[in-house]
């Protein structure tokens, strides 16, 4: 049960009784997502933040030349948005779609707003959420800035070892920032070793 997993969630980091997890699964929206649909297509406005409960979504950005930037992937068990979009209400920066078909619990703004009343000790889960978050993103700066492109394909298939099977190697690419054939390179290379 999908409930189950997102309640399973929370509990690593706050402790919910009874009324307090049935009401916060109470404000919850379920959305499934076909693959190659979008949860968030370019300049809309985030309206959840989404808790996955089966299945894989990317966020990333198309510049100028139509190259795709990859930001993110999200898979069970994850939380995925725009937030700044989310938390201003203003277009967002991000695309995300779904690489599988995918099922989503989701929490609006206001709802969330209303659970953080009701329910203080979401604020401390959702704080924790985003400072892991926050540190996840500033690792990732500093291995884009710091780390050859075959540390950065070495830490990516350590960190999300299932992952990679789960992802064509074009996207592999893109949020690496490199092109597919490099890739391929590092590949060649590694699996000569």
């Amino acid at each position: 049960m999908f409930e189950d997993a997102i309640i399973k969630n929370i509990n690593q980091y706050i402790q919910l009784n009874d009324i307090e997890a049935n009401y916060f699964l109470s404000l919850l929206y379920p959305k499934t997502i076909k693959r190659k649909e979008y949860l968030l297509r370019p300049n809309e406005i985030c309206k959840y933040e989404s808790f996955i409960t089966k299945g894989c979504l990317r966020s990333y950005t198309i510049d100028d030349a139509g190259l795709e930037h990859i930001v993110m992937f999200a898979v069970e068990e994850w939380w995925t948005g725009d937030l700044y979009s989310f938390l201003t209400q203003t277009p967002g920066n991000f695309i995300i779609d779904a690489l599988e078909d995918t099922e989503l619990l989701q929490i609006s703004k206001d709802d969330l707003e209303k659970l953080y009343e009701c329910v203080p000790k979401f604020e401390r889960f959702f704080r924790l959420i985003l400072q892991n978050a926050f540190v996840a993103q500033q690792q990732r700066i500093n291995q884009n800035l710091s780390f050859t492109a075959e540390e950065r394909y070495l830490h990516f298939i350590k960190k999300y070892p299932q992952l990679e099977q789960r992802l064509a190697q074009k996207q592999v690419a893109a949020y690496l920032g490199i092109t597919p054939e490099f890739l391929s390179m590092i590949r060649r290379k590694l699996a000569r070793k």
